[in-house]
């Protein structure tokens, strides 16, 4: 399960006068069908102006509920309260666009119409054994139900991008269960916050300033909070830290299981584990059980290393023998705006939180065999439909190349690495700008996403594209509405 670690790789760098590959040359090596970019931009005109309020953020886990947008005409020309990345995503969301349908014919992409492409769509699914459904991450819940139902009428498999970050987060959950709580209690009550394996502050903008240096109503600021940092190389979330701990890379588990033992007051015999001095180990112990209220929020750098689902497991069984002495809390550190929306979603209508298998009937899953790395690697899908997802900038050589090899179908607003293997592309409208819709923030809240501007004209929302998509798939199979 999950993406290959090269973090203990050696590598040896050298000079070399060969000139860099190409983009192109790249995508010739893994098998691309198409070479040409049909990326544009949206033209933009002046008009209207709008001013929305309380608008939600379609980038980061952290779903920021408070930003407010000005818009003049179909621009978006400011976006208060947003990070750095939320600004550039609002005010770029019409360039790189694609803004019609595309169809392989004689081996190159001919633009048709929606209905055609839609047709074309259908077509491959329904004749398709066991097709893959990947992505889902960055569109709505709404989206999510309607995908789960088309896995199931082609009896394929539905997967979300959790399979590749916080899969083993989801697995450690369902065995060990979890401690978890909202933003609120953070704000409030927090006086110790651990990042452990995730660089908030390049990849989660506002959550610095939203929980740390924010005011609540019982810790002041960031005076009033200590923050630990354990990662494997010093980031910008380590240079605002109080302490900083710098473990081996794929040595988390040991790291872990060292301060259970500290807890517990056993001796630890090594002088140092997984790169840490036990003398570290033993104050960081007694930093977490004295702390009136503390947090762990952890990333990929402890779900995809090591041990995986094992060191989350190792986490939560941390943080539950820390409530014997204190009250401790963890969260995991979600990418996509809506990858835990899309857990959510598929746990309500399957039982199961990702890889859901319908090929015997009955939703399934077996982590390894029904993940979608393992069935592109394996070759044992026929065709694939990708939402709102670009695996091939993501995905093992070996997966990709399989994918060159399949019937693709890419619905997404903008050009992306993954369209270069397309048969079929349909544009869809982007999510908390152009459509509304339903999120699941990385705490497990839901946001309402608002629409700010109309999408391009002929480009509908997801949830409307993959809506007919069933309905045609059910007619080419004879099957009820």
């Amino acid at each position: 399960m999950g993406i290959p670690t090269f973090k203990t790789t050696e590598v040896e760098v050298r000079v070399s006068e060969e000139q860099v590959t190409t983009l192109r040359d790249v995508l010739k090596l893994l098998g691309a069908k198409n070479l040409e970019v049909f990326a544009k931009d949206l033209p933009l005109k002046s008009g209207e102006r709008k001013f929305f309020e309380s608008v939600s953020c379609p980038f980061c886990g952290d779903l920021c509920d408070y930003l407010k947008i000005e818009v003049d005409g179909n621009r978006i020309v400011r976006n208060v309260g947003g990070c750095a990345v939320s600004i550039a995503k609002f005010l770029n969301y019409h360039k790189h666009r694609i803004l019609e349908p595309y169809m392989r014919m004689n081996g190159s992409l001919t633009s048709v119409d929606f209905d055609r492409a839609l047709e074309e769509a259908a077509k491959i699914l329904a004749s398709s054994k066991y097709p893959l459904i990947y992505g889902l991450s960055s569109t709505c819940v709404e989206a999510v139900e309607v995908a789960i139902e088309l896995a199931e009428i082609v009896r394929g498999v539905v997967d979300n991008t959790s399979t590749v970050c916080h899969g083993p987060t989801v697995l450690a959950v369902q065995e060990v269960g979890g401690v978890y709580m909202t933003f609120a209690p953070v704000l409030h009550l927090a006086d110790v916050i651990v990042f452990w394996g995730t660089n908030a502050r390049e990849a989660h903008g506002n959550h610095i300033t939203r929980l740390i240096t924010a005011i609540g109503r019982f810790r002041k600021g960031r005076r009033d909070r200590k923050v630990v940092v354990i990662d494997t190389r010093k980031t910008m979330t380590a240079d605002m830290s109080d302490i900083f701990v710098q473990v081996e890379p794929g040595r988390d588990l040991e790291l872990i299981t060292a301060l259970r033992m500290a807890l517990k007051d056993l001796d630890i015999e090594s002088l140092t584990v997984a790169g840490v001095p036990r003398e570290k180990i033993y104050e960081l112990a007694e930093i977490f059980r004295t702390a009136r209220y503390g947090v762990i929020f952890f990333g990929m750098g402890v779900t995809q290393t090591g041990a995986k689902l094992r060191n989350i497991q190792a986490v939560i069984r941390l943080v539950q023998e820390l409530n014997e002495w204190t009250k401790f809390v963890l969260l995991p550190m979600r990418g996509h705006y809506n990858v835990t929306g899309a857990n959510q979603a598929s746990l309500w209508l399957t039982g199961y939180p990702y890889a859901v298998d319908f090929s015997r009937g009955f939703p399934r899953m077996v982590p390894g065999v029904t993940t979608a790395v393992d069935l592109l690697t394996n070759g044992d899908v026929d065709a694939a439909l990708i939402i709102a997802s670009d695996p091939v900038a993501h995905f093992p050589r070996k997966a990709v190349e399989h994918l060159s090899k399949i019937p693709v179908i890419v619905v997404d607003a903008k050009w992306s690495l993954t369209a270069a293997f397309a048969d079929v592309i349909i544009p869809a409208g982007l999510v908390g700008i152009e459509c509304e819709g339903t999120a699941y923030r990385m705490d497990g809240v839901s946001i309402y996403m608002k629409k700010v501007v109309e999408p391009p004209p002929g480009v509908l929302c997801d949830v409307k594209i993959l809506t007919n998509l069933v309905e045609k798939v059910r007619a080419l199979k004879g099957l009820r509405s």
